[in-house]
């Protein structure tokens, strides 16, 4: 099996990252300003609380964007937001064709948008779709939505700005790991959820081009739209987090991967890394034993579900099914392969559990066999 997993930063980088963001804090937030927990309301002149106006400045900064703006609903309000921005009911967007995250079908859905489909990982095709049915914008996915997928984002949003085509990247799951998102890239638009990098829950984040934002802005004008200026603080707190944890993940999971793929465990036929659509390790077994699995691994201490994918509240191991977009792509992976996502722990932890685990499942019933109980 070929993944193409996005590039983490390593540690280094993933250090320049939050020493990055910290001086621009220090830029925004003099003295004691930013030893607060931020305002609320609207204030006169502003609509919105001057605390979390000072924090969209320091996103929009650290994203080299022109603007930034928070709103409610984390990432599915982001992009919700974002695609109200840019194209109407009815109008036709360009996705790739592969399935398309729920909660973004949901969103096309309500807006009747007409899907056109083209291979991403195919440039041919990108071109030949935006020229035949002239889409009025273009949805990409920083994320994996297939095990195959190999598109670079830089080079699919500038097929699509070479057609004055503007595009919206939904960046869940690769922010503050990777180099760039989207509007770094040339998008429009980048959109993710900050709950999604240790920040609170419901709070997602659109940054990019100004007159895109203004757009987003007009149409939060009254103040139960607002994000409060406390909300605004958690989020900034979360970001400065996200890039060193991020990167111990990833290196805990390369980890895995070489020992794993050593046969350490006999059950285990291989092990690799991919974004699914957080960055994980996917463990292929020689039989179907992944529900058994799921289920020991569960009553050893992993975590049976995922709360916001990654965030604050997600310490131990994840044990999991694969994502509803992979099983889509390929049903008969559900038997035999699961996804882990260290979290916080280390290395030795995931393979005690694991190789527990497969012991159990190849020798004893499981009192459980609903993997995400």
């Amino acid at each position: 099996m070929n993944t193409y997993p996005l590039r983490s930063l390593n540690m280094e980088q993933a250090q320049q990252k939050q020493f990055h963001l910290v001086d621009i804090i220090c830029r925004h937030f003099p003295g004691a300003d930013f030893l607060t927990t931020g305002d609320l309301g609207l204030v006169p002149g502003l609509n919105q609380p001057q605390m979390t106006q000072r924090v969209e400045g320091v996103i929009a900064d650290f994203f080299s964007a022109e603007s930034a703006i928070l709103v409610q609903g984390a990432g599915t309000g982001a992009i919700r937001s974002g695609m109200a921005a840019l194209v109407n009911v009815g109008d036709t967007l360009l996705v790739h064709d592969a399935p398309l995250y729920p909660t973004t079908a949901t969103i096309a859905g309500q807006m009747g948008l007409n899907l056109i489909r083209a291979d991403f990982n195919q440039s041919e095709q990108v071109r030949a779709a935006i020229l035949q049915h002239r889409p009025v914008a273009g949805l990409v996915q920083h994320t994996r939505q297939k095990i195959d997928d190999s598109y670079e984002l830089a080079t699919v949003i500038s097929l699509m700005n070479a057609a004055s085509l503007p595009v919206l990247v939904d960046d869940n799951y690769a922010v503050m790991k990777v180099e760039h998102i989207g509007c770094e890239c040339g998008a429009v638009l980048s959109t993710f959820s900050s709950f999604k990098l240790f920040g609170p829950q419901g709070v997602g984040v659109v940054a990019g081009q100004k007159s895109a934002i203004d757009n987003i802005r007009r149409s939060m004008y009254s103040g139960g739209s607002q994000v409060q200026g406390f909300q605004a603080l958690e989020v900034l707190r979360g970001l400065v987090f996200a890039p060193v944890m991020h990167a111990v993940q990833a290196q805990v999971s390369e980890t895995l991967v070489t020992w794993l793929n050593q046969g350490i465990i006999p059950q285990v036929k291989q092990a690799v890394i991919a974004n699914a659509q957080s960055k994980v390790l996917l463990v292929e077994f020689y039989d179907e034993i992944a529900e058994q699995v799921l289920c020991f691994a569960h009553e050893l201490g992993a975590l049976p579900y995922p709360v916001g994918a990654e965030s604050k509240f997600e310490i131990p191991p994840l044990f999991y099914r694969l994502s509803g977009t992979f099983r889509q792509s390929d049903p008969t992976l559900e038997k035999r392969m699961i996804r882990i996502n260290p979290n916080r722990s280390g290395a030795e932890t995931v393979m005690r559990v694991l190789s527990e685990s497969c012991a159990r499942a190849v020798a004893l019933p499981c009192s459980d066999q609903k993997p995400d109980k």
